[in-house]
């Protein structure tokens, strides 16, 4: 009777302690995921825990539209890029382990890569900042984007060790790339001797009761209680499923009941002990020293006044998001097949509805405190610019004795040289040139993100467009394109059979679909071939092959 009593006391003491969720918090959160709530859509499954205790699981819509089976709680998902954490947490308990250093070369495991001018380390990789190309993205340029073809991580391993630059000097910049973690994939198997599968499996997954998580590493295994991936909306929805062998950088099929239990381990360090913990969440640093958001595989942030220690995913429809509130004691955990759900916006609203109350702090008016300058010096201002890290191209035009950004809002001037978007958020701080030459820009955010601008001179009239006629090939994307002028204008063809058209943006430089095109010339002054950037990687280079 006594142990009955102390019992059900503690059971008491523990309901008291973790709180379910209020019916005007449930009803909000129902509220979120009405468009999904009916039988003929897919949809979403919900995990929220406070203090490592699940207090609310919650699904809508359906798992698979062709035999109508409703989503649960305990139905799997691909978490996309939420799997990064994993990968990164398999390096970590190697590290703890003494197989690996976060500073070793990643060319002692996989000699195949290129050697560069500085070596490539496990924790460049973690953290982002390596520099190499996304090799989803190098493919997307050459015709063949991720989708079109069945990759595996071979192809990872040869489209990548085919590289011969990087996006940036190793340890200069943050820019995020699927590749990275591809690579540490790897690394845990050549260093381990087991799969990723096996290793995590023994390593994570069975220590924290994690039943239904597993790997996607053959796209054709039958996967019991899994939700079809689907694209679209309203009632006009299509099969999107991944169907590519490659893992690390996403692939994780699990619930949200499993990760759940992952991110109690945060807090309960079952698994990896306080060291662990700590070091999945260290914040990366440049060779600069600015230190970035992005740690082992998760991003540590705030969000409405809180720390946040969170990672979204998407891969073909499904999507995801996993988040940790530490000091408020929640958790949120996503899984969806439906593709037009944005994982961050959702789940952040989510977390909005079970945090404690927050007020944005009110922000300054920075139309009001600009200052007057000379029209003259203005006048030094306005023109082309490109972006030296990504060629992104900015057009800064005088109209009513005001600087404007081409196709933007007007600026404010803080300084002579230093101007700012009315909402505060962008400054542009010009360096002026040779005897009132236009010169370079440092753009930067509140972010803390900084970028130099160059001056370029205006794009060419389309009476010159024959000179960047012709076949180009790139070996780094074992690629060939043509540059053709037909009756649509000036378009560049990639096999299979896609034409994207190119927007001049600033001389020898054009704008297509997600991609800018700089092309270069020899001595001779002719064009010679171009450079190709598109998000994740950048100045992929073609060469001039034929003039037609």
């Amino acid at each position: 009777m006594r142990r009955a009593f102390i019992f059900a006391l503690f059971a008491a003491t523990a309901e008291a302690q973790t709180p379910a969720l209020t019916p005007v918090q449930i009803a909000r959160i129902d509220s979120a995921f009405s468009q999904y709530a009916a039988q003929d859509v897919p949809g979403c499954a919900l995990g929220i825990s406070r203090h490592d205790t699940v207090v609310l699981e919650r699904a809508w819509g359906m798992a698979n539209l062709e035999t109508g089976t409703p989503i649960t709680p305990a139905t799997i998902f691909e978490a996309g890029s939420v799997s990064k954490q994993f990968t990164a947490g398999a390096i970590l308990r190697l590290v703890q382990q003494g197989k690996v250093l976060l500073d070793d070369d990643v060319r002692k495991y996989l000699p195949e890569l290129q050697q560069y001018d500085a070596p490539i380390t496990l924790r460049h990789m973690m953290n982002h900042t390596s520099g190499l190309r996304d090799w989803g993205t190098v493919m997307a340029i050459a015709g063949w984007p991720r989708g079109t073809r069945t990759y595996t991580q071979a192809h990872v391993l040869d489209i990548v060790a085919r590289q011969r630059g990087l996006n940036y000097p190793v340890g200069a910049e943050y820019l995020y790339s699927n590749s990275n973690y591809n690579l540490l994939a790897m690394v845990v198997e050549r260093v381990s001797g087991k799969t990723l599968a096996e290793f995590t499996k023994a390593e994570f997954f069975d220590p924290l009761g994690m039943t239904s998580t597993g790997w996607r590493d053959d796209y054709a295994r039958i996967v019991r209680g899994r939700a079809q991936a689907y694209s679209g909306e309203n009632k006009n929805w299509k099969l999107s499923m991944p169907f590519e062998n490659v893992y690390g950088n996403s692939s994780l099929l699990t619930t949200v009941g499993d990760l759940l239990k992952w991110s109690a381990n945060s807090g309960h360090k079952r698994v990896g002990g306080e060291q662990f913990a700590t070091m999945q969440t260290t914040r990366g640093k440049l060779k600069s020293g600015k230190m970035i958001r992005y740690a082992g595989g998760v991003s540590v942030d705030s969000f409405q006044g809180t720390p946040e220690i969170a990672h979204d995913g998407a891969t073909a429809g499904y999507r995801a998001w996993l988040a940790r509130y530490p000091e408020a004691g929640y958790a949120v955990a996503l899984l969806c097949n439906a593709g037009n759900v944005s994982p961050v916006t959702v789940g952040r609203h989510l977390a909005s509805v079970v945090l404690p109350e927050y007020k944005a702090p009110r922000v300054a008016d920075v139309d009001t405190i600009g200052i007057s300058v000379p029209v003259e010096t203005l006048t030094h201002i306005a023109g082309y610019y490109r972006a030296v890290n990504s060629d992104d191209p900015l057009r800064l035009m005088l109209k009513d004795g005001r600087i404007m950004v081409e196709g933007g809002s007007r600026l404010v001037a803080v300084s002579a040289n230093h101007f700012t978007s009315v909402n505060g958020r962008t400054h542009l701080m010009f360096a002026p040139g040779e005897r009132g030459s236009r010169g370079v820009i440092q753009r930067w955010t509140t972010g803390g993100d900084t970028t130099q601008l160059i001056p370029v001179e205006a794009p060419l009239p389309d009476t010159s467009i024959g000179d960047y006629v012709g076949r180009f090939y790139s070996e780094e994307a074992d690629a060939t394109v043509q540059m053709l002028k037909d009756e649509k204008g000036f378009v560049m063809f990639t096999k299979p059979n896609t034409r994207f058209a190119m927007t001049p943006i600033y001389r020898d430089g054009f704008s297509g679909p997600g991609a800018y095109v700089k092309f270069t010339r020899g001595r001779d002054g002719k064009v010679d071939g171009f450079l190709v950037t598109s998000g994740r990687a950048r100045n992929i280079r073609f060469d001039k092959v034929t003039a037609q």
